[in-house]
């Protein structure tokens, strides 16, 4: 597996759903639409949290995100169960952003490094396997996020 392959794909399917984003108004990113549970505010959050936890906990590296960040975008969560006031939106746009190139950084030429969390929901075995299954899992959100753009008009 070449590194330059699983990086560029991280890199455009994490570009394509910023670009997507971006010019969302400030009114519009808290908004649920009819038939989901969750805001484009909140898919961003969750795409930043999810990442740090397969990508970096399984590969037994430390978090690189505010452990908070966990209670308002872990998998099961929703805005409507928030009691705080979540990360800021460009906040968030500005760690995806930089979260990539950490990531190249950190697993450039280990791709094939076994993972620390052996037991894991994706029965990935290595680090490559895990960035596979982050990309995957990204791709499902950013179908989401369109789908959530359409409605927000």
């Amino acid at each position: 597996m070449r590194d330059s392959y699983v990086f560029g794909l991280m890199l455009r399917t994490r570009s394509s759903i910023i670009q997507k984003v971006e010019k969302l108004p400030e009114e519009k990113r808290n908004v649920i639409p009819e038939g989901f549970s969750n805001s484009i505010h909140w898919q961003l959050g969750h795409l930043l949290t999810i990442t740090n936890i397969i990508v970096f906990q399984f590969a037994g590296k430390e978090s690189v995100i505010p452990e908070n960040y966990k209670t308002f975008f872990a998998s099961g969560t929703k805005p409507a169960d928030w009691t705080g006031e979540p990360p800021a939106w460009d906040a968030l746009i500005q760690e995806l952003t930089q979260q990539c190139k950490l990531i190249e950084d950190t697993f450039a030429g280990k791709l094939h490094e076994p993972l620390a969390v052996k037991e894991n929901f994706a029965k990935a075995e290595t680090v490559g396997e895990i960035l596979i299954m982050n990309i995957s899992h990204e791709s499902s959100h950013s179908g989401m996020i369109n789908a959530m753009l359409k409605i927000l008009g």
